[in-house]
């Protein structure tokens, strides 16, 4: 075969049309090796032909590289790197390993677990392991990078504008029986109309999907039946993970997924990657060889610097990538760079993001890495939402990234359950989350939008277990219950877990109602989990990480058995759509339109007011009382300051929040007409199973008492409330009224 020298950049292997480049970095190399592979004999997997080994003598700048004319897409291939075996010195080559290539844009095949792919005796860890990993190792692909974008368009959604539907590839469609069998649990089955039609029909912008970088399940799984159905576990930062494509190809995973990515931008929908680059699959210093360890494993890991033989380990996974090295920040902004431009990704949430920002040990949120974003043309245009926390000391970090970026708030979700299972001393702390979290934001030159609020997500219960068990049941995971959070912040009323009780299934359902209204009455980016607008269950089981089975995958069967809530879920979608009262750009101030901005015709009251039940704003003493589980929210619809798209004024109708997290009923007096004379019911979370979110009335209209205080009188009969009434609001029930701009009396 006719070798060349071919360059060292791009590194990767890169196909022009008529050969290929090569190129892998390694500063602790002595010699590297292209292993090429072909077709695997009948009965045999492809790629595991016999194994040609090229030499690779040109280095330059610490990448080893070569040009092979007429090696073409489809083609196998893997490194040996020669070099030093001292582990107690943090150098790990064993030239008997075969390493995936990290920046891979395609992977073939899975690990296969045998002692061979570990570099040390299993018997005797002080001993190298030479037996030939090859056998048993996944090989990468050289792909033809052409696809016919046919001009696709990003969607380029507003944050303000934003719903993120938080799903898993394979969860999200394996049971979709309109989905053709051969395409569901693949990137073409998540393209199919009948799943982006639910999501259009849903209001949803933005699909975050779970980790689809290729990544590799533990051998600890594999020897217990299980498999690693999450996908945090990442072996190669470019490549689309192989198995959730239906294409027969080698590299068919690349053109699958661009494909959807198309279909999805063109019914209006965002593609947003979890994206895992805090560790890597190799785990600890008793973890496989399987890339970067045998590559350059000071490069790319943080070792231990008393220690080097052991890995600094902020993630809880055995290992952290090396953020201090450049080429190691180079993979990571390279591979962003490339998910964005050649993938055509609209935006990232980065897993564990703290440990991104550890320079030493400490979190620094403006470490090198949020340094290179900030300044990268292309990264710093797309949506970054960071986890902000590791399991680091010091590292929960809600509320503390840079400017840029956006946060899962965690302080909402725990806030949100605590107030909805009558917490006591939840209102303060409460009133922060359902405005934004002003409190963790605008210190920082931030936005409401900083906050994706949400309180279910993949790790953790769903939202229907969230209101049927107390305690987690994660037996099937196989380790005696040790695994998933003791935290829930759950509540099962009376019975855990399925029951025939009608009481104790009326309440859960009116607590689901009351997480959803909460969620999307909230200023920020809501967050839906796969599943909970149909009553998704988990049987309990709150890390369902191993679970690649009915545990996990959506039962599309739900959409008929619970279309009430269904369509709950879509009318509040609808109604936050509709009014941008919910979807502000700027957090409230308290204060009158004339004091807070020029825009907008507020007539004089404040933005928000807070309100008891018995229609009176709240005094420093009533947020100090411990018991108190209800408050009314009023929304001034004309006393948004931030205008409009083309500058207009942003002028809305005037919305009454009231929440009872009591047990009991609570009759809440409607305030006087300077608020708002006449409301219209929008939503009654307690309304029985015809009840309506976001198009008018629920449940034929709420219970009134007539001639209340104040100015008001009753309800006239036909879902209208006048100011001073009486409403009577259930226990653990909420309310949204709304007042038409005309409804409020001038001052």
């Amino acid at each position: 075969m006719r070798v060349w020298p071919g360059t060292a950049y791009p590194l990767g292997a890169t196909w022009d049309g008529s050969g290929t480049n090569f190129a892998l970095f390694s500063e602790v190399a002595t010699a590297v090796e292209l292993c090429l592979f072909g077709d695997g004999e009948d009965g045999q997997p492809a790629g595991s032909g016999a194994e040609q080994r090229i030499a690779l003598t040109e280095v330059d700048g610490l990448v080893w590289h070569c040009y092979l004319p007429g090696v073409s897409p489809g083609q196998r291939y893997g490194y040996r790197v020669h070099g030093p075996y001292q582990p107690e010195r943090g150098l790990r080559c064993n030239p008997a390993k075969l390493l995936l290539d990290p920046y891979g844009k395609a992977v073939e095949g899975q690990v296969r677990w045998h002692e061979a792919l570990f570099s040390y005796r299993m018997h005797d860890q002080s001993v190298i392991n030479t037996a030939d990993s090859a056998p048993y190792m996944p090989r990468n692909v050289v792909i033809n990078p052409d696809f016919d974008w046919g001009g696709d368009r990003a969607p380029r959604t507003p944050y303000h504008e934003t719903l993120i539907y938080e799903a898993h590839v394979r969860g999200l469609t394996l049971r979709h029986p309109q989905v053709p069998p051969e395409l569901r649990g693949t990137y073409a089955g998540l393209a199919h109309p009948a799943v982006i039609g639910h999501l259009t029909r849903l209001g949803v912008t933005a699909i975050e999907l779970m980790p689809v970088h290729q990544f590799v399940s533990e051998r600890t799984l594999a020897e217990r039946g299980l498999s690693n159905y999450w996908g945090y576990n990442t072996i190669a930062f470019l490549a689309p993970h192989n198995s959730y494509s239906s294409s027969p190809r080698p590299d068919g995973q690349v053109t699958e997924f661009k494909a959807m990515v198309k279909a999805l931008h063109a019914a209006g929908i965002e593609v947003i990657l979890d994206v895992v680059y805090n560790h890597t699959a190799e785990a600890d210093h008793q973890g496989p060889t399987l890339s970067f360890r045998g590559i350059d494993n000071a490069a790319y890991y943080r070792l231990r610097a008393d220690e080097p033989r052991y890995y600094v380990d902020y993630t809880g996974c055995g290992n952290s990538l090396n953020v201090r090295h450049p080429h190691a920040l180079q993979l990571i902004m390279d591979s962003l760079r490339y998910w964005v431009l050649e993938m055509h990704a609209d935006g990232f949430r980065f897993d564990l993001a703290s440990a991104l920002a550890r320079e030493l040990h400490d979190v620094d949120r403006l470490s090198t890495f949020f340094e290179l974003v900030q300044q990268d043309p292309v990264v710093s245009q797309v949506k970054l939402i960071a986890e902000p926390w590791d399991v680091g000391e010091g590292g929960y970090q809600v509320g503390k990234f840079p400017p840029l970026w956006t946060e899962w708030n965690g302080k909402y979700r725990d806030t949100v359950r605590d107030l909805w299972r009558g917490t006591p001393g939840t209102l303060p702390d409460f009133a922060s989350r359902l405005t934004g979290s002003s409190d963790l934001y605008e210190t920082s030159a931030r936005r409401p939008v900083a906050s994706v609020n949400f309180v279910t997500c993949h790790d953790g219960f769903t939202l229907a277990d969230l209101v049927s068990y107390e305690r987690k049941h994660n037996e099937a995971n196989g380790e005696d219950g040790r695994d998933g959070s003791d935290d829930n912040r759950s509540a099962n009323y009376g019975a855990e877990g399925p029951t025939d009780d009608p009481a104790v299934n009326e309440i859960r359902v009116r607590q689901v109602r009351n997480f959803l209204t909460t969620l999307f009455c909230s200023q920020g980016i809501p967050m839906l989990l796969a599943g909970d607008e149909m009553g998704r269950t988990q049987q309990g089981n709150n890390n369902a990480y191993c679970q690649d089975n009915e545990v996990s995958w959506v039962d599309w069967d739900l959409a008929d058995k619970n279309a009430d809530l269904l369509d709950f879920a879509r009318g509040l979608s609808e109604l936050r759509r509709r009014h941008p009262v919910f979807r502000r750009r700027r957090f409230f101030t308290g204060q009158s339109p004339a004091a807070a901005a020029p825009v907008g015709t507020g007539g004089g009251m404040q933005d928000i007011v807070w309100l008891t039940p018995s229609g009176h704003e709240m005094t420093s003493a009533d947020w100090g009382t411990d018991y108190a589980r209800s408050l009314g929210v009023f929304l001034n619809g004309g006393a948004i300051t931030e205008p409009g798209r083309h500058g207009e004024a942003v002028l809305d109708d005037d919305f009454l929040l009231l929440l009872n997290a009591h047990t009991e009923l609570v009759t809440f007096v409607l305030p006087g007409s300077r608020l708002g004379a006449v409301w219209e019911l929008m939503v009654d979370t307690s309304a029985g199973a015809g009840g309506d979110a976001g198009g008018g009335a629920a449940g034929g209209g709420a219970a009134v008492d007539g001639g209340g205080a104040g100015d008001g009188g009753g309800g006239d009969g036909g879902g209208h409330l006048h100011a001073g009434s009486g409403v009577r609001v259930a226990g653990h029930a909420m309310m949204v009224l709304r007042c038409a701009r005309t409804g409020r009396d001038s001052d």
